[in-house]
């Protein structure tokens, strides 16, 4: 069944507005685990304006579940990764002045460059996933990178899917389809939230993991960190019954 990856920023956006240390992003990722999350995900940017490269170090240790760790692999992101170790790693192509990521990776014009940094984290025994638009290119170009998974890059579904959720599920299938056929692991991410992850799940049941942060906080404002984490689960559990 797909798993539920947490991604902490926000908690930690919300921090650094003020100072201090408050919310506890440590306790959170703690927190998201013991409410039933599957995973924690954080993407630190050189900027560190949510989370920073010390709470990497710091959370690190804590994690129980599944640790993955999202960026742009520039020398410090690398060093960072060989570092800490994370369980997956997931290269994201996002600017340095992005305000979140806003496509995948070109896998074919940059197939030189991912050869060389997925090998460096396969040698540590880091999973390695590319975040690559819906593309049956990208994840042929991403089988030759030579990583274990891709990310499909999920903003155009979204945004498509409350008028059109058959057209905006299509691209979306059929890249994973692909992607199965490449014999790659699958993950999905942003943009998904409880009115379009049921959807995303029961079209394509062979997803593994899915990465949720800014929906899980802003419905937490609401509903509590812990029954949103919960109704997340359900969603998944409830679209993966037909399996």
């Amino acid at each position: 069944m797909t798993r539920l990856s947490v991604n902490i920023n926000k908690i930690a956006t919300i921090r650094n507005a003020r100072g201090g240390n408050m919310p506890d992003v440590q306790k959170a990722a703690k927190d998201c685990e013991l409410f039933g999350a599957e995973g924690i995900t954080v993407h630190p940017r050189p900027d560190e304006r949510h989370i920073r490269y010390s709470d990497v170090r710091t959370i690190r240790p804590e994690v129980t579940t599944e640790f993955n760790i999202e960026g742009n692999p520039i020398p410090s992101f690398v060093e960072l990764v060989l570092e800490v170790v994370p369980d997956q790693v997931t290269l994201v192509p996002d600017a340095h002045d992005a305000i979140t990521s806003n496509q995948g990776w070109d896998t074919i014009a940059n197939k030189t460059f991912l050869q060389e940094i997925c090998a460096r984290f396969k040698e540590k025994g880091i999973r390695t996933s590319i975040f690559i638009d819906p593309d049956p290119l990208m994840a042929e170009g991403a089988k030759e990178c030579g990583c274990d998974r891709v990310e499909l890059y999920t903003a155009g579904y979204a945004e498509m899917f409350p008028s059109e959720p058959a057209e905006a599920i299509r691209p979306y299938l059929l890249t994973a389809t692909r992607v199965k056929e490449l014999g790659l692991g699958l993950n999905a991410g942003h943009d998904l939230n409880l009115q379009n992850l049921g959807y995303f799940i029961k079209t394509i049941p062979w997803t593994d993991e899915v990465s949720i942060g800014h929906a899980i906080i802003c419905d937490a404002l609401y509903m509590g960190l812990e029954a949103t984490i919960k109704a997340y689960l359900a969603q998944i559990k409830k679209n993966s019954l037909h399996l």
